[in-house]
């Protein structure tokens, strides 16, 4: 339960609730947020969505029974974990949904022992290093971007 206030400042409680049940997830929201508002997936496709959900475990926030934000993990659940495409409705961001939906995703029982985990943020460093995420050092690990799966040949653009 978490007290808000309204545009009037009057108290409203509102109830919050973290789910890692995927048939809670509405993915043509997590989709429309992802391809069209996010900067990272701009353009993907329902059917990438799809595939990236089936393949994650995935968290989905919800206010009073809306989903309000998304977040997923890649992981073998023993040595690493890539968490990724976190999301919060612009319209309910600045009241610490974001905090919440990474605490839960690193308490979640089947990711707790994970030794590493990484992510990818333009913007969002303060709110990692609250959980102990820290700039990975330079020329330690490398990646490989292949803009279209088709192709052969990365772009590193």
């Amino acid at each position: 339960m978490i007290t808000t206030f309204n545009e009037k400042d009057k108290m409203v409680r509102m109830t919050i609730e973290i789910s890692s049940d995927p048939d809670r997830l509405n993915v043509d929201l997590i989709h429309r947020w992802l391809s069209k508002e996010s900067y990272w997936a701009q353009g993907r496709t329902l059917e990438a969505i799809r595939a990236t959900i089936a393949n994650s475990i995935c968290f989905g926030i919800y206010l009073d029974g809306e989903q309000v934000g998304f977040a997923r993990v890649v992981s073998d659940r023993v040595t690493f974990a890539w968490l990724a495409d976190v999301f919060i409705d612009e319209a309910h961001r600045g009241h610490g949904y974001g905090k919440s939906l990474v605490a839960a995703a690193l308490a979640h029982p089947e990711l707790r022992e994970v030794r590493r985990w990484l992510l990818a943020t333009r913007d969002a460093h303060g709110l990692y290093a609250q959980y102990g995420f820290a700039p990975v050092p330079i020329g330690r690990f490398m990646d490989r971007v292949n803009p279209d799966p088709r192709s052969a040949t990365p772009d590193r653009t």
